[in-house]
């Protein structure tokens, strides 16, 4: 049976929408367990799965399993009365590749879409060459709690940014359009980010936010903005709720 992390809203606060987190390369659902609260305490149901398994030589085959894994963990959050929308899925590094690649195909069933998603990290064909764990939490985070956590996590593969992500994935992820509101978060000192090709994407997409985080590593979603980072998640989970239009708007502003 598939396990999964739970964050719920806090009780007698009517739920605002439901929220899937899909890890990226190496990562448990430990990772995201400080983000997952934190969306939480905002009356979001949340649910982290296990980051999706992707053969490089069977594309297909696995974003059809991965979109099996979407629709049982979303179904399994579904209440008395159902599944409480708008459903977001929340994709981090690899995860976030395969949720774009996912939605980017036509035959996606529209049952099985969210109403938006979140792309968080999304790789390039950069590979770190970080030689040890230090090196490697470096590319990842500066946020000392989080070093910590994948520090004491036994199930994070550790090495596992070395992989290169399959250029099958990423063209996927790159060359469709997930066809609902998407935002696109990247840090500015991540480098295994393209640059480039997150712009064009999110220039391409029919309806899409890009967010550059100032000073932000790899797990963007996790680094020292994370704050920053979750705020600006949960203004779109907002944002999204009232027919994209923003809740508050800047008049005037010295800063």
């Amino acid at each position: 049976m598939p396990e999964y992390s739970d964050h719920f809203a806090p009780e007698g606060l009517r739920i605002r929408g439901t929220v899937l987190v899909v890890p990226g390369r190496g990562e448990t659902r430990a990772a995201y367990t400080r983000f997952g609260r934190r969306l939480a305490a905002d009356a979001y149901r949340v649910r982290i799965i296990d980051a999706p398994e992707i053969d490089a030589d069977d594309l297909t085959g696995s974003l059809a399993g991965f979109g099996a894994q979407l629709a049982t963990a979303l179904e399994g959050t579904a209440a008395q009365d159902g599944v409480v929308r708008p459903v977001v899925l929340v994709g981090a590094d690899t995860g976030a590749a395969a949720v774009a690649a996912l939605l980017g195909q036509e035959e996606t069933p529209a049952a099985r879409r969210p109403e938006a998603v979140v792309l968080a990290g999304l790789p390039g064909h950069t590979a770190t060459e970080a030689g040890d764990w230090d090196e490697e939490l470096d590319v990842r985070t500066f946020c000392p709690a989080h070093r910590s956590t994948l520090t004491e996590d036994a199930g994070i593969r550790r090495s596992s940014l070395q992989d290169a992500v399959p250029d099958a994935l990423l063209a996927a992820a790159y060359g469709g359009d997930v066809g609902v509101p998407a935002l696109i978060l990247v840090g500015d000192a991540d480098p295994l980010a393209d640059r480039d090709a997150v712009a064009r994407t999110a220039k391409s997409l029919s309806l899409a936010r890009l967010s550059v985080v100032r000073d932000a590593h790899h797990d963007v979603l996790n680094d020292l903005q994370h704050r920053s980072v979750a705020a600006e998640i949960i203004t779109f989970l907002e944002t999204l709720r009232n027919e994209l239009t923003s809740v508050i708007a800047v008049e005037s502003s010295a800063w």
